[in-house]
């Protein structure tokens, strides 16, 4: 008959179990990855534009920004002022705005011409994005199950 090794046996249990925990964590990071993907394409593709959008109708701070998104986008889209600061920081840097006394940032003439400049090269690749955003939900949502 056949020597059960107790030690052995466990050993190999925990190396199986340590190599199955290795792989969901990797799926976890994946799927962690693709969440900040599509968060990115807001955050490093339209906030910085749209920034300078609101800021063309208003000066005003940070905060105020990232409620004015909110309020704009339904509370779908609402900017972390982490990430705001940094941003407006930048275009200060860029001179594109200025920061008045207590941070309320006023876009410049130079910003203005940055946001139109943007606005008019953005227009296109919005529009495709959009339809290749409904291409895709239709396909994932309204076609059934069905594989091509």
């Amino acid at each position: 008959m056949g020597k059960f090794n107790f030690k052995r046996d466990t050993e190999e249990k925990e190396k199986l179990l340590y190599e199955e925990y290795k792989k969901k964590l990797l799926e976890l990071k994946k799927v962690k990855k693709e969440q900040d993907a599509v968060g990115q394409v807001f955050t490093k593709g339209l906030l910085p534009i749209y920034v300078l959008y609101i800021l063309n109708s208003n000066s005003t701070n940070g905060n105020d920004i990232s409620h004015k998104i909110g309020e704009r986008t339904g509370g779908k889209w609402i900017p972390s002022t982490g990430g705001i600061y940094p941003l407006l920081k930048k275009m200060e840097k860029d001179k594109l705005i200025e920061g008045k006394m207590q941070k309320i940032y006023k876009i410049t003439d130079l910003g203005i011409c940055e946001f139109k400049k943007r606005k008019n090269l953005l227009k296109n690749k919005i529009e495709e994005s959009l339809e290749v955003f409904k291409i895709v939900y239709n396909d994932l949502y309204n076609e059934g199950d069905e594989i091509l």
